[in-house]
């Protein structure tokens, strides 16, 4: 892409993002976007369905080589399309405004929404933590969101600080816990782990199930591994550094995901961990005694911001760029002299308030879980697409073992998609039925647009 100079002379309150972020902040973004409420309640479903310590951690291994290939074939779409937004601006140039459109208005609703559920975790944590705050759930965690509002909107550098410190601060978090139950488990090597009644390992196609059914909330786990995606119109390199951030993220956060289950299998049974709702505050338990409680809400209060903020900044550069295209609000796509598209975020926070208040964030995140991997299943059909239509565009980065790697993933999607259908179809109609909505109100916005 050429720039030009009048290009290059237009300042950042007209629409221009500052290319400054680097490889740290997309580690950064990634980690915090996909460590939370997931590994935390997870492992109870997986050790439930696959009862043995092999099958337990391997379920984790298998989502995150999935979520690998699926960052090896978007890490060649992002570095041809460096532009801010998201998946919604390759699904668009490839497939279509309408494409385009459902997979940009479902990204911002449940990443807005995510924004609430999240506040509302960490905000029950706090109150955990103090009593007195007990019935101020709702309002810690509009405070939350609004204390992050502030922060974010000041630019592109606080956002970036903000990202790596809170992400930071969670790693140390999980760490400190995972290093306590193995020194726990090297001073009681003699002592059995507790509930150590044995559960029945499934065989043949009800293993196949099993596992399908289990992979569901583990692939939920590492969702947000397309952090630095979002912001590929304001990285510096996005050539190089968008595929070391995808790949450095997504490696990190597997070798986190291995280690905390298997601190917790140091410490628990399966069986325990199955029974358990909240896996680490059993572990916790056992190896703080009567501590274990407070300190895994303190764990939560410490891990979960990072969340908020990853969240809050990949809804405003959805709506930014649907801004830019006026498939959103044209002045969804202002950006402020930091460098930030303030108005996009002010939005963002506005509506994660708004589902706070009214508490459907959670409905809403279950109708959008659907199509969370249809958005994957129709980037990952976007490499095909755009090598046969752009066959010499050039490629900074080119998807490994392309078409074999990028179809084995695309099938492993339209595979999850089949099972989520069987599992939750009431769902899926919901969802189904927002897309026949969705396809009027595109037509009224592009009538009025051109």
């Amino acid at each position: 892409m050429t720039v030009t100079a009048a290009a290059v002379e237009v300042p950042a309150t007209r629409n221009r993002l500052h290319r400054s972020l680097g490889v740290w902040f997309g580690i950064a973004v990634g980690v915090g976007g996909m460590i939370g409420a997931g590994i935390l309640r997870a492992p109870a479903d997986v050790a439930a369905r696959l009862p043995s310590p092999a099958l337990f951690l391997g379920a984790w291994v298998i989502g995150g080589i999935y979520a690998l290939l699926g960052a090896n074939a978007i890490a060649e779409l992002a570095t041809i399309r460096p532009r801010s937004g998201g998946q919604y601006v390759f699904v668009r140039e490839a497939l279509g405004p309408y494409s385009g459109f459902i997979v940009g208005w479902n990204d911002w609703l449940s990443s807005c929404a995510s924004v609430s559920a999240v506040a509302i975790v960490e905000s029950e944590a706090i109150a955990a933590l103090v009593p007195s705050l007990a019935g101020q759930v709702v309002v810690i965690a509009l405070a939350g969101v609004a204390l992050t509002t502030v922060v974010l909107v000041r630019g592109i550098r606080e956002s970036d600080r903000a990202q790596r410190w809170t992400s930071a601060i969670k790693a140390l978090a999980l760490l400190v816990l995972i290093v306590a139950c193995f020194a726990w488990r090297a001073a009681h090597r003699d002592q059995g782990s507790t509930g150590t009644v044995p559960l029945a390992v499934p065989g043949g196609l009800a293993l196949v199930a099993a596992l399908a059914a289990a992979l569901q909330g583990v692939i939920f786990a590492y969702d947000g591994w397309t952090g630095i995606v979002y912001y590929s119109g304001e990285v510096k390199d996005p050539g190089r550094e968008i595929p070391r951030a995808l790949a450095g993220g997504l490696v990190s956060t597997l070798v986190l995901y291995l280690l905390i289950n298997a601190a917790f299998l140091a410490v628990l049974s399966l069986p325990s961990i199955a029974a358990s709702p909240l896996a680490a505050a059993s572990a916790a338990s056992v190896v703080f005694g009567g501590y274990g409680g407070t300190l895994v809400q303190l764990l939560i209060a410490l891990a979960l911001p990072s969340a908020i903020v990853a969240n809050t900044l990949n809804a405003s550069r959805v709506i930014f760029a649907m801004g830019e295209d006026r498939l959103a609000p044209a002045w969804c796509a202002r950006v402020n002299r930091s460098g930030t598209p303030g108005t996009a975020l002010l939005a963002s926070s506005a509506v994660a308030a708004l589902f706070l208040l009214t508490g459907t964030f959670e409905r809403l995140i279950a109708i959008c879980t659907f199509l969370f991997v249809a958005s994957y299943a129709l980037s990952f059909a976007s490499v095909f697409v755009l090598r046969r239509r752009e066959p010499d565009t050039p490629r900074p980065y080119r998807a490994w073992g392309h078409p074999w790697t990028t179809a084995a993933v695309f099938v492993g999607s339209l595979a999850f998609l089949t099972a989520t259908l069987v599992a939750d179809p009431r769902g899926a109609a919901i969802a189904a039925g927002a897309l026949v909505v969705s396809y009027p109100m595109f037509r009224v916005i592009t009538r009025r647009r051109d």
